[in-house]
């Protein structure tokens, strides 16, 4: 029985970790009881913990405190998601709790695991039972309690490990939607897992990730000092949509394509095509292209240039952070080039790509932050999952960073329709977050899995409409769903109605869908806008 860890062996046993959460993501991810698509919570806490498996991969031969510093700093910047955040918060406390020691036995390992668990506690406003957070604390009070009787590090692990899965089986009694579902928590069968890898680490069995499944290989940044242009056979990337218009094989115009150049990647349906291709000559490909039809979007990019300019930026190796041209400056997430153009038209500076399906991490927020030149920067994160990602900003950055706690786009456009940029910090962190509480939003995605939720049997493709953060109703038929969101708006007297409409709707679809507001709320001003957003056919506000 192994009694005492040096930096080696942590490194392998986080590195385990990673990997054995990378394949078990799936199964994490099919833990989550709501059926939308969203940045689940299995994916969330791969990419985390991923972020620190690579970094610990460049480390050699680290000391103790050196390795678990290492990982810490990794996942605080790679956090994604609730999940992610709260994983590298555990991660943190052991980190601080490790500092200068070379090597750790049972009761300094227990010490670390409830170090961690104190810190994960402290950053989460109302910490809810049956979550990671309450198999995280029982079972770092159970390596308490081992590391008195033994104090080998694998015996106290181990008890650690039988209380979590006990911790974790009676997750499905203290949250009413998972015993409704019958399923544990997500978040805390990840930690179970990371920690049994952690073990089987620690007894020389470390886990691999299959080969194939680049997760545990991915690079938080890669590396560009030894790529020369001249490896890049094809400088321009190429990516277009086309509105189909007749009934041409696409097969016939992937065969072009292939033959004029690299990387490509052709997707259609009935009504699209979807193409990615690098080439020489973007002009043959677009002047092939239109026979299929009328162009959507189109984006043509000099990868030569793209790469000169990667090598530049790191080769100055410390990250750029915006001298202070002015007092206030805002970031905001969205997704979507409509929804982008609304929050920059109202003033934000920078805009972070991202939302439901993919939340950015903290460092994504960071290098945003950094860009805009003011000395406060509010932050809109505009979806619950990724707010604690941007709370842990502020520690990262010089800047003075403001989160405001926008759990929806509606939301984050009504906050900045109160921004001063004249007026001080509290003004606008009291504007804003009142702002919050006047708009009601609403939206219509579909089921990502089959789900019995909330007294709703939600099958697979179904559409979904949310009121807020509740489930609103379910139909195979969207125009249902609208007219009942319409009713429920003009019942509550709304006087403002704004339709942003996804990349997956058309126009026309959009505007029967606007008139139906209209019909039914004929006191209300309806206004209908291209949000361009993924995943979500509507997005609707109301005020």
């Amino acid at each position: 029985m192994k009694q005492i860890i040096n930096g080696a062996d942590l490194r392998r046993m986080i590195i385990s970790a990673a990997a054995a959460i990378e394949i078990n993501k799936q199964a994490l991810n099919d833990l989550n009881v709501f059926p939308v698509p969203d940045g689940d919570t299995g994916t969330n806490m791969s990419m985390t913990i991923n972020a620190a498996a690579g970094d610990l991969r460049k480390t050699e031969d680290p000391a103790l405190g050196q390795a678990a510093k290492v990982a810490a700093s990794a996942m605080l910047r790679g956090a994604r998601g609730n999940s992610g955040v709260i994983l590298s918060l555990l991660f943190r406390g052991i980190s601080k709790k490790l500092k200068g020691a070379d090597h750790a036995d049972g009761v300094l390992w227990a010490e670390a695991l409830q170090e961690g668990v104190d810190a994960a506690y402290k950053a989460v406003m109302k910490p809810a039972e049956g979550t990671i957070l309450t198999v995280a604390r029982l079972a770092a009070a159970k390596a308490t309690e081992a590391a008195k009787e033994n104090n080998h590090i694998e015996f106290v692990h181990e008890a650690a490990i039988a209380e979590a899965k006990v911790a974790l089986a009676n997750t499905v009694n203290q949250n009413p939607v998972l015993k409704k579902a019958g399923v544990v928590d997500a978040g805390g069968k990840g930690w179970l897992v990371a920690l049994e890898a952690m073990l089987s680490s620690l007894q020389g069995n470390d886990i691999l990730v299959p080969e194939g499944a680049a997760a545990g290989e991915v690079k938080e940044s890669a590396n560009f000092d030894d790529f020369d242009t001249d490896d890049i056979t094809f400088t321009y990337c190429t990516e277009f949509i086309i509105q189909r218009e007749n009934d041409n094989d696409p097969e016939k115009l992937r065969h072009f394509l292939s033959s004029l150049g690299d990387s490509l990647v052709l997707v259609d349906d009935e009504e699209i095509i979807k193409v990615h291709v690098h080439t020489n000559d973007p002009g043959k490909a677009l002047h092939e292209a239109i026979d299929y039809g009328s162009f959507v979007t189109v984006k043509i990019e000099n990868m030569r240039l793209q790469h000169t300019e990667k090598v530049m930026t790191e080769s100055e190796k410390a990250p750029k952070i915006a001298e202070p041209e002015k007092a206030l400056g805002v970031v905001s997430v969205c997704a979507g080039d409509g929804l982008a153009d609304v929050f920059l038209n109202l003033g934000v500076d920078q805009i972070i790509s991202g939302g439901q399906t993919m939340n950015p991490s903290t460092q994504d927020i960071l290098e945003a932050v950094n860009k805009v030149p003011a000395e406060t920067v509010f932050v809109l994160p505009n979806n619950k999952n990724i707010i604690m990602a941007a709370e842990q900003v502020g520690a990262l950055t010089p800047k003075n960073v403001v989160v405001i706690p926008s759990k929806t786009v509606p939301q984050g456009v009504t906050a900045m329709l109160g921004f001063n940029p004249e007026g001080s910090i509290e003004e606008n962190t009291e504007a804003l977050t009142e702002a919050l509480g006047t708009v009601d939003t609403m939206q219509i995605t579909y089921a990502a899995r089959n789900s019995d939720f909330d007294g709703y049997d939600i099958h697979e493709g179904d559409y979904l409409a949310l009121y807020g953060s509740q489930l609103f109703g379910t139909s195979q038929d969207i125009k249902v769903l609208l007219k009942s969101l319409a009713e429920k708006v003009r019942d509550d007297g709304k006087e403002y109605i704004t339709i942003y409409y996804g990349a997956d709707v058309k126009e026309k679809h959009a505007q029967k869908a606007a008139d139906l507001f209209a019909d039914i709320c004929p006191n209300a001003d309806v206004n209908l806008l291209n949000g361009g957003q993924p995943v979500y056919y509507y997005l609707i506000s109301a005020e």
